[in-house]
């Protein structure tokens, strides 16, 4: 596995579930870790675990990361992993009662805080680094449970793909882990009882934890991970898009 002896990790939305499980195993691998999260309690109960820092963020409020990475920086003198995990769902399937304040909180936590947490970090890690956005199997595939979930994850797997070339030449690799439905505080009673009767497990956090620490091994970027119950996780193979047809002259 890999080792993270002397390097500082970041994890948004650490105070619970994926986050907090990842942060356990960054900690293991030797990484000194903040916990990034809204809930102070659960986060720095999620530190004191750890080992590592709370830090009060709001991932949608660009100041609010500039602040985070300025603190780290001058206490740590570096950044190398970072973990944009902070994520909500709605539980809306139909449009129609889809309020405006849910989908601007939505895009705000799912989005904004990919986007402006990889904005404000290419800068802060000067030394290279690794970033990894939580998306979801559904942003691979629909999720008529949830489209506007889903939507915003389809964006974190598309800004990802997209941004990673641009961050090669700053030695920083990008990736999204894409797991399908996890044993955490965003899956409803229902899609619980769903599962059940399908006879189909779901995840716990660690195994998706796991993943995140695979994906940092292999060292690749651009990729997006799948995560499903007893498979592998592998990079996804995404089809190639028809080019234009050649005319003949």
């Amino acid at each position: 596995g890999v080792r993270l002896d002397g390097k500082t990790a970041l994890v948004t939305g650490g105070a619970s579930g994926i986050g907090r499980a990842a942060a356990a195993r960054l900690a293991a691998a030797g990484a000194r870790v903040v916990i990034a999260d809204l809930d102070a309690a659960g986060g720095q109960a999620a530190a004191r675990d750890v080992g590592g820092r709370f830090a009060a963020l709001d991932v949608g409020d660009p100041a609010a990361w500039r602040a985070t990475l300025d603190a780290v920086r001058a206490a740590d003198g570096r950044l190398d992993v970072a973990l944009l995990n902070a994520g909500v769902a709605t539980g809306v399937d139909d449009v129609t009662a889809l309020d405006d304040a849910t989908y601007r909180r939505t895009l705000r936590v799912n989005l904004d805080g990919v986007v402006f947490g990889v904005r404000a970090l290419v800068p802060a890690m000067r030394d290279g680094g690794a970033i990894v956005a939580t998306a979801s199997l559904g942003g691979l595939t629909p999720m008529p449970e949830d489209p506007l979930y889903s939507a915003t994850k389809h964006a974190v797997v598309a800004f990802i793909r997209s941004v990673a070339p641009s961050l090669e030449a700053r030695a920083i690799t990008a990736n999204a882990v894409c797991p399908g439905y996890a044993d955490t505080g965003l899956v409803t009673e229902e899609v619980r009882a769903r599962m059940r009767g399908l006879d189909v497990p779901l995840l716990s956090a660690d195994e998706v934890a796991a993943a995140i620490m695979a994906i940092l091994a292999e060292g690749r970027s651009g990729q997006a991970w799948f995560v499903q119950p007893g498979r592998e996780p592998a990079a996804y193979g995404f089809r190639g898009v028809p080019g234009p047809r050649q005319v003949a002259r």
